[in-house]
């Protein structure tokens, strides 16, 4: 008997095996319908797809896109140019292979027979051209060249796509321990609030700088915290209330700038230092409680739309945890307060009444040591009674007046020096990753003045920046002795910062040394460098009449 055959009898063909038949149908008819040197060169072209999807870094899978496509064609110049560079962050306008000015004339000019060009789309969005230009023997381009680098250019969409897609996850992930990270150092109290704001703020955007800005007097901008290089000349800078930056941001509205030196809305000098910028509201529920600013460096790549999206979720978790923040200091001096209140209504319900009642009865001694003969002891009596009373009368007033300045609100107070360098500390360790030690010797609170204190924390402030941003060791000792005598005999104060790290690069810059050696100059003093801890890294000593 011969074998059932089921399609001689008409059985029907499922649509899994019609979808089958007809991809290996066209699968068939393409391979056929490719030329010679198409097939010939398909196996190079495979090996080349691979090479390109196998790194997880945009700007290397570019540099190996442009490389494959140059190896495929025998071209001797390569370029992939990037529409919406804001989009692409870390590039250029063009990736080039060969020679870049060639391949850049090739583009501004007519195409010919000797320049390819053919669009890289991502998920069917527009992200540039592949550009090709002259062949290594002269010849000009086949169609089998067309062909692979349309190929290559499909693959590059692709791995393109993952890289993003990879890139946008870390991005994400790093935001977003980030937003942990500030949420619990703010409630925890390490450091002034703002400044921790400002610093995490910078180093999430790989910004040069971090800057937190208040509503001012005169209904502009003020920097109040800053993190980054030489923050103290932009304390105190402020926007002018007539700039449109300042409407948009009082209105809870972000501001993305190009670049902030060629911006005429910035309105001040120090924005000379600066290009690409967010500007975003600090504010919840219709509260703004003033901006968190994140400018780059002139010339760095624009903000993608990504981190865009994930800087204001930041700044409006920064702001809830501000909000939540001043929630508990309103609860801590509401504490204050009534504990005050409580210690008045003591003060005055049980201390005076005994009080009075003493004095009541030293009266009425007095009044009874009057009755014997008016001999000298009598006399002595009656004048340490009566010096009793008045002893008493002028303590009840004293209370009294006690009583009322603790039911006034405090006076403000400025804070201790140990306290101001304890928070420089702190925002350095929130950078760093690790805490710091601090050690203070002498009375640094009676013993330093103001000029010479406030000098000092910006003095740390600069010292613990270099350390942690430059240093790259794993242990950073900060010390203050304000029991120094300096070379002159006059009584001074030394503060030094030594860490573990790579030590002070020959041709590295200097800028931050220059500010400690100028800022310690000023004052008399004196500043220099010395091994660091262990004989590596550096130690930085900072001293000035007290």
């Amino acid at each position: 008997m011969a074998p059932h055959d089921p399609d001689a009898e008409g059985a029907p063909v499922s649509d899994a095996e019609a979808t089958g038949s007809l991809a290996e149908q066209l699968a068939a008819e393409s391979l056929q319908s490719l030329t010679p040197e198409l097939v010939r060169r398909l196996p190079q072209a495979l090996e080349a797809m691979v090479a390109i999807g196998g790194d997880v870094d945009l700007r290397t899978v570019l540099d190996r896109i442009v490389r494959t496509a140059a190896a495929l064609t025998d071209a001797r110049h390569a370029a992939i140019g990037v529409l919406g560079v804001e989009e692409s962050a870390a590039l250029d306008d063009y990736v080039t292979h060969g020679d870049a000015a060639t391949i850049r004339s090739r583009i501004r000019g007519r195409p010919d027979a000797h320049f390819l060009s053919v669009p890289i789309r991502v998920r069917d969005e527009p992200f540039g051209h592949l550009y090709l230009s002259d062949k290594a023997d002269g010849s000009p381009f086949t169609d089998a060249d067309l062909q692979l680098v349309r190929v290559v250019a499909t693959e590059a969409g692709i791995a393109i796509g993952h890289v993003r897609l990879l890139e946008s996850a870390r991005q994400r992930a790093r935001w977003i321990d980030g937003s942990a990270a500030l949420t619990t150092a703010v409630l925890q109290g390490t450091g002034d609030a703002l400044s921790v704001v400002a610093e995490q703020a910078r180093r999430l955007a790989d910004a040069a700088a971090g800057l937190v800005l208040t509503p001012s007097d005169e209904g502009g901008l003020e920097v109040v915290a800053v993190a980054g290089d030489d923050p103290d000349a932009l304390l105190g800078v402020r926007i002018p209330p007539h700039s449109p930056l300042v409407a948009a941001l009082l209105l809870g509205q972000p501001v993305f700038v190009a670049d902030c030196a060629t911006d005429p809305r910035m309105m001040t000098p120090a924005a000379a230092r600066y290009g690409p910028s967010m500007m975003l509201p600090l504010g919840n529920e219709g509260r703004i409680l003033g901006t968190l600013a994140v400018p780059r460096k002139p010339g760095a790549p624009l903000f993608t739309a990504t981190e865009r999206t994930l800087a204001q979720r930041f700044a409006s978790q920064a702001a809830l945890a501000l909000l939540l923040t001043e929630a508990q200091q309103d609860r801590e001096r509401l504490a204050v307060y009534e504990d005050r209140d409580r210690i008045a209504r003591d003060l005055h319900d049980l201390v005076i009444q005994r009080l009075f009642a003493t004095g009541m009865l030293l009266e009425s001694a007095r009044k009874r040591a009057g009755r014997p003969p008016d001999d000298e002891a009598a006399r002595e009596v009656r004048e340490r009674i009566s010096q009793a009373v008045d002893e008493l009368d002028t303590t009840i007033q004293e209370i009294r007046t006690a009583i009322y300045a603790l039911q006034q609100a405090p006076a403000p107070h400025p804070e201790s020096l140990r306290t101001r360098v304890l928070r420089e500390v702190g925002a350095a360790a929130l950078a760093a990753g690790f805490q710091p030690s601090a050690t203070f010797t002498g009375m640094v609170d009676v013993l330093v003045g103001e000029q010479a204190g406030r000098n000092l924390v910006a003095a740390a402030r600069e010292a613990l920046s270099n350390a942690v941003r430059h240093a790259g060791g794993s242990r950073i000792e900060l010390t203050v002795d304000a029991t120094v005598t300096l070379p002159d005999g006059r009584p001074g104060v030394r503060l030094t910062v030594a860490d573990d790290g790579v030590g002070l690069p020959p041709d590295g810059r200097r800028s931050g040394l220059v500010n400690l050696r100028r800022r310690a100059e000023q004052l008399g003093g004196t500043f220099g460098t010395t091994p660091g801890l262990g004989g590596a890294g550096t130690t930085l000593v900072w001293e000035v009449p007290r």
